[in-house]
């Protein structure tokens, strides 16, 4: 079974009802990941999570915390030292933003195959990592 990472965006997308098709395949792509047990994520994604949703999405605090903990059966990377370093490097040698490098080293660090993201160039590869936009 392999891993797959989903970015922010994704997130956000399947809980913003306006969003139209963006909503639609992202809560088609999160109940796959979660019928099949096989979804990650970081505390940046979540943490970016709570952030847009309590303030774009105009959510109840209590209702973005409820769906963070409903993710936590699924594999949640945390950061330390040595994935500041790696993301560094990996900020460097892609010429990609910080947070984008930090998202990358986590799908790495937990060896998903896929990182689905709207942010990045869909195909791209970060060593075992493919980037997929749920959009295309």
């Amino acid at each position: 079974m392999s891993v797959e990472f989903i970015d922010t965006n994704v997130l956000v997308y399947a809980h913003d009802g306006g969003a139209g098709r963006r909503h639609d395949r992202s809560v088609d792509l999160l109940r796959r990941l979660f019928e099949e047990a096989n979804g990650s994520i970081s505390v940046q994604v979540l943490s970016e999570f709570y952030s847009v949703a309590t303030k774009m999405l105009s959510m109840k605090s209590e209702e973005a915390e409820e769906i963070i903990s409903d993710l936590s059966g699924w594999i949640i990377h945390r950061p330390g030292h040595a994935d500041v370093l790696r993301a560094i490097r990996l900020l460097r040698r892609y010429k990609i933003s910080w947070w984008d490098a930090m998202v990358i080293n986590s799908a790495v660090e937990l060896g998903c195959s896929i990182l689905w993201s709207e942010d990045l160039t869909d195909g791209q590869r970060y060593g075992t990592v493919t980037v997929r936009s749920p959009f295309r």
